[in-house]
């Protein structure tokens, strides 16, 4: 199951943890991290160019600060650190030790900062976005190769639930499923959601992570889902439908 991040973070984390790359899943990637934290750290150094570079309003220049202090910073679960609608409605600290233990094995989440990311590597809180311009790192050019590679070496069924702006930041094997969240209308036609589709992936991934299945296949998959009343559904060639 792969995730998009958010650009919203918790605050916090283990008392006496730092930054560590070698606890960080997908080890490959360390040499493109590297960079990516030293041109942030060198971008940050002028909090009005930093706060341009992401797309900061004033009242957001705290995230600048966040970046400044990123090595310093405690750590917590990547899957805790995250904000917002999918991963509030994930609610991965409720979830059972199995089912984290779970997430942990089956789930990546794919981070502009950090590329992929393992559920519970330990991460501080940051501020970078797939839009975000940093200097001589174009994002795109940054990751895609790298997230690319590394996706093809993961086994079984994909599960691609991220943003089409991630997609273009690493795209998955051809082999992936991509899931759009859609609605029906009075007259039948299936109509892509905007905003709201976070919740419901989040939601989702809740059911996901609990049941603790890992499916061989898009129809074991779409099966299960049928069964727990989660109207789930092949779309185009490479994607499926959750149906809301």
């Amino acid at each position: 199951m792969l995730l998009p991040p958010s650009e919203t973070k918790r605050d916090g984390g283990a008392d006496g943890t730092v930054l560590d790359l070698s606890a960080l899943s997908f080890v490959a990637l360390n040499p493109v991290r590297r960079s990516m934290l030293a041109a942030m750290r060198a971008l940050s150094s002028n909090r009005e160019s930093a706060a341009t570079a992401l797309g900061l309003s004033k009242a957001q220049h705290f995230e600048v600060e966040r970046n400044r202090a990123i090595r310093r910073s405690s750590v917590m679960p990547a899957i805790d650190r995250y904000t917002g609608v999918l991963y509030d409605a994930m609610d991965a600290e409720s979830l059972p030790t199995a089912a984290r233990d779970f997430a942990s094995e089956h789930v990546v989440i794919h981070s502009a900062m950090f590329g992929l990311l393992g559920a519970l590597d330990p991460i501080p809180a940051y501020r970078l976005s797939q839009d975000s311009r940093v200097p001589d790192l174009p994002m795109k050019k940054t990751w895609r190769d790298a997230v690319a590679s590394q996706l093809r070496t993961l086994p079984g069924l994909i599960l691609d639930l991220r943003s089409e702006s991630y997609v273009g930041l690493g795209p998955a094997p051809e082999s992936a499923e991509f899931l759009r969240v859609v609605t029906v209308g009075a007259d039948g036609t299936r109509r892509a959601l905007n905003h709201f589709n976070k919740k419901a992936k989040g939601e989702f991934m809740r059911e996901l992570l609990l049941a603790q299945i890992q499916h061989p296949t898009t129809e074991s998959l779409i099966a299960w889902a049928v069964s727990r009343g989660i109207a789930l559904d092949h779309g185009k060639p490479g994607e499926l439908q959750l149906i809301v």
